[in-house]
């Protein structure tokens, strides 16, 4: 199958939408531009991964009802390997989706006025932890029960002790599902694992400057040099001397991860995008 077969929309559908788009807020314009990149996204691994002997509702859920990437696993019809979720998964899951709704309505009452860019980011955690945390861990939870291969996206990500295993293994596992099958083995194969490595997190960063920095009006090439950040961590942390002084493991691995996720967040969740896009998102929503 050719390399560049199932791309097509992934180039195609986020222009198209900048084009129909025209009017609307600029929030309305960033979860347009969101959904149609996952659509081509979504399309690319759905089309890249036959299946003959799946059936057609199998299908249908992998693109509309599942938010993950692993076309493979999602539709192969029998796993061995689903863990069925308990009722404490569920009651867990449910909960991380209250505290993020109300962490994202309630924050207004708690920060004082003034207070723009705290306020903003608050609402921020707040959806990430209602969809990523809380409503993608329950739609996990409904298709575990009933045998279908999907994990959760998240792997309590707080726990890394490495930029490798945040960005690897427990950090939206969608994203490095496809990541590591599209970018980094095409990559690695041609020139090299590290070139892999950094041609996903670019890749990523260029997504992300599309979603935040377009419809904000500002901001450009923060969120692509976050994550052009994220690797020259992870190479650090790889290399002999991080090695030695113990940069990957333990509470000092855990401590340089944090630091190199969190110190220059501000360039991909930057200024422009909290006062254009989630402020007046949570005006909208009656959030602000």
């Amino acid at each position: 199958m050719p390399v560049w077969q199932g791309w097509l929309p992934v180039l195609v559908l986020p222009p198209l939408t900048c084009l129909a788009a025209r009017g609307l807020p600029q929030w309305a314009l960033m979860w347009l531009l969101a959904v149609s990149i996952y659509a081509g996204l979504k399309w690319l691994t759905w089309r890249r991964t036959p299946s003959p002997g799946t059936s057609i509702a199998r299908h249908m859920a992998y693109l509309l009802a599942w938010p993950g990437l692993d076309a493979r696993a999602f539709l192969a019809e029998t796993s061995d390997a689903v863990v069925r979720p308990s009722l404490g998964e569920w009651v867990f899951a449910a909960g991380k989706l209250l505290a993020g709704l109300v962490c994202f309505y309630l924050a207004h009452r708690i920060i004082p006025s003034g207070y723009d860019l705290l306020l903003g980011w608050t609402g921020m955690i707040g959806v990430v932890f209602a969809l990523h945390f809380g409503l993608f861990h329950l739609l996990s939870c409904f298709w575990r029960s009933r045998g279908v291969a999907a994990a959760p996206l998240m792997d309590w990500p707080i726990a890394s002790r490495s930029l490798t295993e945040f960005w690897g293994r427990r950090w939206n596992t969608a994203f490095r599902d496809l990541a590591h099958r599209f970018l980094f083995l095409p990559f690695a194969h041609a020139l090299g694992p590290r070139w892999g490595l950094l041609a996903g997190f670019l890749f990523s960063g260029l997504v992300h400057d599309a979603v935040i920095s377009l419809p904000a009006g500002g901001g450009f090439g923060g969120p692509t040099l976050y994550f052009v950040i994220q690797p020259l961590g992870m190479l650090l942390q790889r290399s002999p001397t991080g090695r030695a002084i113990g940069l990957a493991r333990g509470w000092s691995g855990w401590l340089v991860t944090a630091l190199v996720l969190t110190l220059p967040a501000g360039l991909l969740f930057h200024p422009p995008f909290v006062r254009n896009i989630v402020l007046p998102f949570m005006s909208a929503l009656g959030a602000h």
